[in-house]
This record gives structure tokens, sequence and C-alpha cells, in this order.
């Protein structure tokens, strides 16, 4: 038997992307195969058409193959219990059980739980109605506007940022009597809007230690200046300037009370664990947990840990984080979404995807690939909304942000240039920088 794991890799984005070139660095890995992956895997790993929500069939391809460890990448799985299945057939794993799952499942029962157990958070409220969801609306309104959040699975984009009354019910209305989200918009949670820069602080769990990632940004929002509708991220920067005078503050404020409710609720949480945050002038309030890395700032935060994210994962699912740190690189890594026209509504697929050769020359850029397909004939064209994610590196913001800027005007999508924000990172410029 060849020596070295095989590594399985389930999920199709950018952060399959990038979690498939972090593994495939690492000298204890012999193959890697992503299911189904996209154009971009295909350079680091063997791609497999699978169902992820198919879990028997998933159990099989990993016992027929004899992967020895997992990696999940999106939250449907997970929360479907994913992890359940795997370790009752005996297979190694990296993500949370269905019952920590919930932290992200639901954002009602998420909420709750920060309540229950003193983790700072948004006021809110739960309703299950339009009736109720206005009156709550008009009970939570602050002068920043409200908050509307479908309690479910939704792909990032079951948030509402409401600045206006009408704005707000209009929103929720689309979700509980459109239906527009399905299930996952059958109750809200209606929250004071919170003010101050929003962190996405990543942290690995293995039941007893834990072990953070440098603070990351996403952009949410469609433009420059956060405006347009939501969509699943637009564009990460880490580390942040301001990471050294929060750093104590979310370990004693979040981290221990987290902690403290996991284990006083029994809840093993085993995998990584995205606290998204809004650091108030109060202090850090959570906004939501996600029970897996985030797309995009997975792009930006894997490539600062070298060839160690394998040792890292092997680590957590083993209960050994003790023994190990995280130390990344200390370069500033931008990454910027480039989105098919049309996105985050319905886009066209198909698109050839020119430029990729040109990008790549710009020293210090990487592509990650995301809504990209190869076609039999080796032409890359557009598989989704959000294709590619550009990351530019180096020692400052300044460096970064210029080189994934430059590489992204080479990019045509069918002709036409990519949609992008030209803001990602802008706010921690220097006063005085070009932004």
């Amino acid at each position: 038997m060849s020596s070295g794991l095989k590594v399985l890799i389930l999920g199709s984005g950018g952060r399959e992307h990038a979690i498939a070139k972090a593994i495939a660095r690492s000298p204890h890995v012999r193959e890697v195969l992503c299911a189904p992956g996209n154009a971009g895997t295909l350079d680091v790993a063997t791609n497999a058409e699978l169902d992820l929500t198919d879990l028997d069939s998933l159990v099989d391809f990993a016992i027929g193959e004899e992967v020895d460890l997992t990696i999940v990448g999106p939250e449907g799985p997970l929360v479907a219990g994913i992890a359940d299945r795997f370790q009752e057939a005996g297979l190694r794993i990296f993500g949370p059980c269905a019952k920590a799952a919930r932290l992200e499942g639901s954002k009602a029962w998420a909420k709750r739980f920060m309540r229950r157990h003193g983790i700072p958070t948004a006021e809110f409220e739960v309703p299950e109605d339009l009736r109720s969801a206005i009156d709550a609306i008009d009970r939570m309104w602050r002068e920043g506007g409200v908050v509307v959040k479908a309690d479910g699975l939704a792909a990032g984009k079951g948030v509402v940022v409401a600045r206006s009354r009408d704005e707000a019910v209009e929103a929720a209305r689309a979700f509980l009597e459109r239906r527009e989200l399905g299930a996952a918009g059958d109750r809200l949670v209606i929250e004071e809007c919170l003010s101050g820069p929003e962190a996405s602080y990543f942290v690995l769990l293995d039941g007893k230690d834990w072990r953070s990632f440098p603070l990351a940004q996403d952009h949410k929002a469609l433009l420059a200046g956060d405006q347009g509708p939501n969509t699943g991220g637009m564009g990460a920067v880490t580390p942040l300037p301001i990471e050294s005078e929060w750093r104590e503050r979310l370990a004693t404020e979040v981290m221990n009370p987290l902690l403290e409710g996991l284990s006083a609720d029994e809840i093993p949480y085993v995998g990584l664990l995205f606290v998204g945050l809004m650091l108030t002038p109060a202090g850090p309030r959570v906004l939501e947990f996600n029970c897996r890395l985030g797309d995009p700032e997975t792009q930006v935060l894997l490539p600062g840990l070298g060839s160690e994210w394998l040792d890292l994962v092997l680590a957590t699912v083993h209960g050994e984080l003790g023994r190990r740190e995280l130390r990344p690189d200390g370069q500033v890594r931008v990454g910027v979404v480039a989105a098919a026209k049309g996105y985050p509504g319905s886009v066209e697929r198909g698109q050839p995807i020119t430029g990729l050769d040109e990008a790549a020359t710009v020293e210090g850029v990487t592509l990650i690939h995301a809504g990209t397909k190869a076609l039999p004939d080796g032409q890359i064209v557009t598989n989704g909304g959000r294709v590619l994610t550009v990351v530019g590196e180096g020692s400052t913001l300044e460096e970064a942000r210029d080189r994934a800027y430059r590489a992204i005007e080479s990019l045509r999508f069918g002709g036409d240039r990519p949609v992008y924000r030209e803001d990602i990172g802008a706010r921690w410029l220097p006063a005085g920088a070009a932004r």
C-alpha cells in the first residue's frame, strides 16, 4: 500500500478549492479527491460526481475508495448528520456532529443558546407568522434599522439588514408568506441592528482545547460601500489591523462562555466553528455561528498556514490540539470575488472564461475556482454565480490589494468583465492611502 493519506473533500466552491490546495501541500498526503469539485480542483485532486444529500452513497464511496480522512466544506451535510454517519461507519471525518451543527442549522436555536449561556449578542425575537414579525420589527427598531433573518440554511442569502420599516416588513413577507427561501424562512429571527466593524473569527475545537485563526473580514453586500443585496460573500481580507486590541476580549467574553455552554448542554463540538462578530463600542457581539469554514474567508486564511493545515485537522479530529499551535505566516491577503453578471440572481452558465493565464502571472496572486467547469476540450466555463476568487498577498495591505485588482482586470466571462467590488479591505487602509 502506498504511504500517505487519501483525503476526500466534499463541496464544489472556492472554499473547497482552497482546502484542496492546502491539503495537497502536505507531504503526508498521497491523493486528494473532491466531490463534486470544480475546474480548479482538477489541478490538485480527482473530482467525483457525488450527491452531497445522499449520505448513504457518501459513506459507501468513502469505504470503497479507502478514504483515510473526509473534510466537509458546506453546511448542508453537516446539519444533516454526515459526521455522525461517518463515525458510525468507522470513518474519520472533520466536521461537527448534527447536535453541534444545530448552531448553524437554526438561527433561533443558536440565539437562544447564546442568551442562555451569557454569550454577548444582539437583542432578538423569534416570530413564526407575519403579524408577529411586524410587531417584533416595531419593538426591535433602532435608529440604524433592524435585521431580519431566516431561521434555517439559506446559502448566505437569508439575512436582510433593513434600513426602513417597509424594507423590513417586505423581507418578512418574502420569507414567511411568499416562502422565497422555502422551509428555511418558516420562522424568523428579528434582531436589533448593531454598529461597528464586522469580523470573522474561526476557531478549531477538539472537545477540550481550541485554536483560533487571525481575524478576517467578509464583504457580504454585492456593491462597494456595502450597498446592494446580500450575497454569499464578495471578498475577504486577513489579518485585520485591530487584531491585537480584540484578541483577549474575544477569548474571555466570547470563547469562555461558549465553551462553558457547550459543556453544560453536553454538545461535543469537534471541528471548525465560525463566529460572526460585530465589534461594537460596547464590546464584541456574536451575530451568528457557522459549523464550517467560510467562503470567501477560507481563500485568504488557509494559504497562511503553508502545509500545516492537514496537521491541524488531524489534531482536531484526534483531540490533540493542545499539542499544536496555529502559526500563520503573517502575510496580508485580499480575496476579490469575480461574479457572473446577474448574481446574486439568476446567471447564465457555460460562458467561456478568458484571461486566467494572464491573471495568474501577476506576482503574489492565486486564482481560486468556485463556479467553474472544465469541458472535455479543456475550455473552462462559468458554472455558477461566484465564479472565481482572486487572492493577492503581500507584506502590506496596499500591496495585496494592488496585486488582486491588477489580476482581476484580465478576466472576462463570455467577453464581459466580471462583477466585483472595488473596495475589498479598503476600510483598513492607512489614512491618506488610495482607496
